[in-house]
């Protein structure tokens, strides 16, 4: 499957069998390619390069090594996961960067959204090359493109939205799931043993929850967001049926609530959580789906616990006219 087209041949991979043969042979395919040199892989912990990462262990070991960088704006458990499955249980050669401090410390007083997304963007780029640099024998780099990706972007992956490949990398690129929809690669991930809540991990934007916390990020109002996070996902998974995509935002405003200390009741400013799910099949389009009303209250009763979060708003806006994402 060399090629960046993918044949009209080509069965949709939706069985255990198809996957299993897809897996048998991209990894002949990565043995050829890479042989017993050593390959770089930037693990995000999403689906495409999860998949990635797993189909190359299979085929070439420890000669894979993954670099997962911990922005600080990952949701809560998304690092402590990657090393667990991939460290602990596929005994992958994986080396973790806590870089939280360095990205916060850049996007600290920075409200425009497109600014915060290129802070980022540049700062995993240069995050990635200096772990790159450390390491020896690299001539290959894997990405998670897939054939979306292609069709829409030139073919090039862009993690973390850092824009393409650092050129002075200079590596021959690995990209064993190019010529597959999302849904199969789902399916692979599956039979490749990745857990279901990766397997099946919501879209999640680049900047990650940098894009959620709205205007200037603060630590203590981007804490109070993954919590929240955890909590809206948590309780909305209970649902018979649950949207298509869920999460929350907390925009750059307070509002006058009221908290009880030895008894008596005082006035203090707090941040509003906004609670959005939305369905759709496309992205460019989305409609709101209902959700029960219990299970917003049983949200707000965790949520208002947060230290400085007095409220909790459903966000009902369809796109058009309002996008998915708060920035």
């Amino acid at each position: 499957m060399s090629s960046n087209v993918r044949p009209e041949s080509m069965e949709r991979i939706t069985t255990k069998a198809l996957a299993d043969a897809f897996i048998e042979e991209q990894i002949a395919e990565i043995k050829a390619q890479v042989g017993d040199k050593k390959v770089l892989l930037a693990l995000s912990g999403g689906v495409d390069s999860s998949v990635v990462a797993a189909l190359l262990i299979k085929a070439i070991g420890q000669n894979l090594v993954c670099v997962h960088v911990n922005h600080g704006l990952l949701r809560k458990g998304e690092p402590e996961q990657v090393i667990e499955v991939f460290k602990n249980q596929m005994n992958a050669n994986l080396i973790y960067v806590d870089a939280t401090d360095r990205f916060l410390d850049k996007l600290a007083g920075v409200d425009e959204p497109e600014k915060k997304r290129k802070i980022i963007g540049a700062e995993f780029i240069d995050v990635f090359a200096e772990e790159a640099a450390k390491l020896e024998g690299i001539e290959f780099l894997a990405q998670g493109t897939i054939y979306p990706d292609i069709l829409e972007s030139d073919g090039v992956k862009a993690h973390h939205n850092v824009g393409g490949l650092p050129e002075e990398l200079n590596f021959e690129l690995v990209e064993p799931i190019k010529l597959l929809y999302k849904d199969e690669v789902r399916v692979v991930g599956k039979e490749l043993g990745l857990p279901d809540n990766m397997v099946y991990r919501q879209p999640f934007p680049g900047p990650g929850l940098g894009v959620r916390c709205v205007g200037a990020i603060t630590r203590d109002r981007l804490d109070a967001l993954r919590e929240a996070d955890a909590i809206v996902r948590e309780e909305i998974e209970k649902l018979p049926e649950t949207p298509w995509q869920y999460f929350c935002a907390i925009p750059d405003i307070k509002s006058t609530g009221i908290k009880y200390v030895n008894g008596k009741g005082e006035r203090y400013m707090g941040w509003a959580v906004v609670i959005r799910a939305v369905n759709t099949t496309d992205a460019v389009k989305v409609t709101v789906p209902e959700i029960p009303f219990s299970a917003l209250c049983a949200m707000r009763d965790k949520i208002v616990q947060i230290p400085g979060v007095n409220r909790v708003l459903w966000d009902i806006s369809e796109k058009p006219v309002a996008t998915i994402e708060w920035e």
